[in-house]
């Protein structure tokens, strides 16, 4: 009777299977119609590069131009040491006692660009990319490292000169930066953020970008090409190129509210670059021509008072050094020079520049307006006398290192920061500041380096603190604003 009862249900389970098996056929079916109805996208390929074909005369792409210069751009590494002294508030020393003062070490890591210039290994960079570095390392574009040595460096034009022992390096060759042109299309080429190395692209935005005060703490010597070729941190001393590989100039700095690029960089005409190379590398410092003038911009009611038309661009001479070059080849007051070997001069750091290009000893010819006519003046440059090592007027000044320790008998390894090596007898700051006092503070903030005690300098009264030999002691000293009319 039981068996009877089940035979419905499961007759009832047979028809729903079927069922179901009989959906699933007729699914696959309309899976297989639908599958051939269906068509392949019909997507275009082009796999032939993209300046083949191209038509004459339009550039499809600067590859060919950037991938040689990439070769010659590398990566600089700087170590620093920085020792920081900490001493225990008065307040706890009650409770403590006598506590002496802690030193601890940190090392301070940085990176820049460089460009090798030479098959044997000198590289062009920035002065503030090496300056104060205990070590430097240099990685090519294939990843090769080398241990790189400072030939020289001038902190007036930001310029630096490595070498690294190789030979058959990749270089670039230089170009005429006189000849760069506004509009003309560049590459900046370098490490930014230490990101790898990077290629951007802009044009020259503009030529003799001066008075930015960016190098006033040295009385540096600006003209600088600005362009809006992304540049960012880690791209100083990089290389910017021209449309043909050629280097024109090397990347030092930008203008920013931010820290980041906005499209105002900053680079060192390799026609500077290449002058403050080739001194360096020769003698080790840079060896500058000097005129002897003090001189000011021509404006148009100086021009026409001086019986000249009022477009006349020039400078007119307003004081002469006594037995200078300008003074011993006939130079005069109201003197107005418009060219320096057939160069143009339009401003005082025009002419400040063009002097400071040429070598000591080197005759040049001065295009000079006196009383309404024109002359030609013969001039001898001499020899700018010029210190890097300037902290503040006739004050010379050196890193405390072991080998300056020795020297100035300073055993104490608490003490640290800028050995005073000389003192000038016109310095005004003569009879406070002597040879082997130690500079450890400039307005409270410790300085190890000549560029950190540069900065923390402002004109009017600051605070020194000075290890005399016994005892640290606090010194009062009125930097007065560095002269900037004197055309040297």
């Amino acid at each position: 009777m039981k068996h009877r009862r089940l035979l419905p249900a499961f007759a009832a389970v047979l028809v729903l299977a079927a069922a179901v098996t009989s959906l699933e056929a007729a699914a696959a079916r309309d899976a297989k119609k639908s599958a051939a109805k269906a068509k392949k996208p019909d997507i275009r390929v082009d796999l032939s590069p993209v300046t083949e074909g191209a038509r004459p005369g339009l550039v499809m792409s600067y590859a060919d131009v950037i991938e040689p210069a990439q070769k010659a751009v590398v990566s600089v590494y700087s170590t620093k040491i920085i020792k920081e002294r900490y001493t225990l508030n008065p307040f706890f020393r009650p409770f403590f006692g006598n506590v002496p003062d802690q030193e601890r070490e940190s090392r301070q890591e940085g990176l820049g660009s460089g460009v090798i210039v030479t098959r044997d290994g000198y590289i062009l960079t920035n002065n503030h990319v090496v300056e104060g570095a205990d070590e430097l390392k240099v990685t090519l574009s294939d990843d090769r490292d080398f241990i790189a040595k400072v030939i020289g460096a001038d902190p007036k034009t930001d310029i630096a000169v490595l070498k690294i022992e190789g030979q058959d390096l990749p270089t670039l060759t230089f170009a005429d930066s006189d000849k760069v042109r506004v509009g003309d299309v560049v590459f900046a080429v370098g490490n930014p953020l230490g990101v790898g190395q990077t290629v951007t692209m802009g044009i020259v935005s503009a030529k003799g970008r001066s008075r930015l005060r960016l190098l006033e703490n040295v009385s540096g010597y600006e003209d600088f090409i600005q362009t809006d070729a992304a540049i960012n941190m880690g791209n100083s001393g990089g290389a910017l190129i021209d449309a043909r590989g050629r280097l024109v100039g090397i990347n030092s700095a930008i203008i920013t509210p931010s820290r980041g690029n906005i499209g105002i960089g900053l680079a060192i005409p390799v026609n500077l670059a290449g002058f403050i190379m080739g001194s360096l590398v020769e003698s080790g410092v840079v060896a500058r021509g000097f005129l002897g003038v003090t001189s000011d911009t021509v404006t148009a009611d100086v021009a026409e008072q001086l019986g000249l038309p009022r477009e006349t661009r020039g400078v007119v001479v307003t004081d002469l050094d006594p037995d200078s070059p300008a003074e011993k080849a006939g130079l005069k007051r109201t003197d107005v020079i418009v060219a320096l070997d057939g160069h143009p001069v339009t401003s005082w750091e025009e002419l400040r520049l063009l002097v400071a290009q040429v070598v000591p000893d080197t005759k040049v010819k001065l295009k000079v307006f006196r009383d309404g006519r024109e002359r030609t003046v013969e001039v001898t440059l001499g020899r700018a006398i010029e210190n890097p090592n300037e902290l503040l007027a006739g004050i010379d000044v050196e890193p405390l290192t072991q080998e300056a320790r020795r020297r100035y008998r300073i055993l104490d390894q608490r003490i640290n920061g800028l050995v005073i090596t000389g003192v000038a007898d016109s310095s005004p700051y003569r009879e406070r500041l002597g040879p082997g006092m130690v500079i450890m503070e400039v307005n409270r903030a410790l300085v190890t380096d000549l560029t950190a005690a540069r900065e923390r300098l402002a004109p009017g009264r600051n605070l020194l603190g000075v290890f005399d030999g016994r005892s640290i002691r606090y010194v009062v000293v009125t930097v007065t604003p560095q002269e900037g009319s004197r055309s040297r």
